[in-house]
């Protein structure tokens, strides 16, 4: 085991996970509790299709262009992210320490004609199993966890050599209270109030440093913006302070 980690190690926050199987009902519902990812989804999809494409030299203009990529959406939820990496071909696992995350996607998955091994699991408990994979999707997790460190050491020892890791979170800062948590929870009501802890919130210098820590190379990072006017989701290189999203490399 990596860094004393031990096969029964988790970093699961109890709480953090209770929260999101309260409202696993609602995955599904783009105006339900889940709005914002509903909202950010095609800006996020845009990141990492593009950065896959690059990494593994995959031609985006082909119906299924992952094919042969073995791709694990770890926090997967009802599956936002993990259908349509199935439907680019994608092998894809999705894991959820909510269990009640897992029969909505799965159902979800079923009606959609698409073949996605979702599994009520752990990242550490993956890891444990000596399960591999060309990319690890990470996003929105790592600011729920009991131990960021041992957790993306999971993450990192989930990839291949050469296997790219994302990671997304929220940056802690005066803006992202404001947007996150007084805008999300309690102006617009989009998620309930306590879903976020701005304490947990990780700045890009600091999730750089434990992404380092754990054995990845990060090579990008971009901000998600939000246009409240157009009500849509932008990639930003300068504008970090509210959400962000990362690309690290497994040498």
């Amino acid at each position: 085991m990596e860094r004393g980690m031990q096969p029964n190690s988790t970093t699961i926050d109890a709480e953090e996970v209770a929260k999101f199987e309260a409202m696993a009902a609602e995955w599904w519902d783009p105006n339900g509790k889940f709005k914002p990812l509903h909202m950010l989804n095609p800006c996020r999809l845009d990141y990492i299709t593009s950065q896959i494409a690059a990494e593994f030299d995959r031609d985006l203009k082909t119906p299924k262009p992952f094919t042969g990529l073995r791709l694990l959406d770890i926090g997967c939820g009802g599956g936002l992210l993990a259908e349509p990496m199935a439907r680019l071909g994608a092998t894809v696992v999705g894991a959820d320490a909510a269990a009640g995350n897992i029969p909505v996607a799965q159902v979800h998955a079923a009606q959609s004609g698409l073949d996605i091994d979702y599994r009520n699991t752990t990242a550490e408990a993956l890891a444990a199993a000596g399960e591999q994979f060309d990319i690890v999707l990470n996003m929105e997790v790592v600011e729920h966890v009991a131990d960021p460190a041992t957790y993306l050491t999971a993450c990192q020892r989930l990839l291949k050599p050469g296997g790219l890791h994302f990671c997304s979170t929220l940056n802690r800062t005066a803006k992202s209270f404001a947007a996150a948590i007084v805008g999300a929870e309690f102006i617009m009501r989009w998620l309930p109030k306590g879903t976020h802890d701005w304490n947990k919130f990780i700045t890009p210098e600091e999730l750089y440093g434990l992404l380092r820590d754990a054995g990845l190379d990060p090579v990008d990072r971009k901000g998600f913006v939000f246009n409240p006017i157009s009500w849509t989701w932008s990639l930003s290189d300068r504008d970090l302070a509210v959400n962000y999203v990362t690309t690290s490399l497994k040498p």
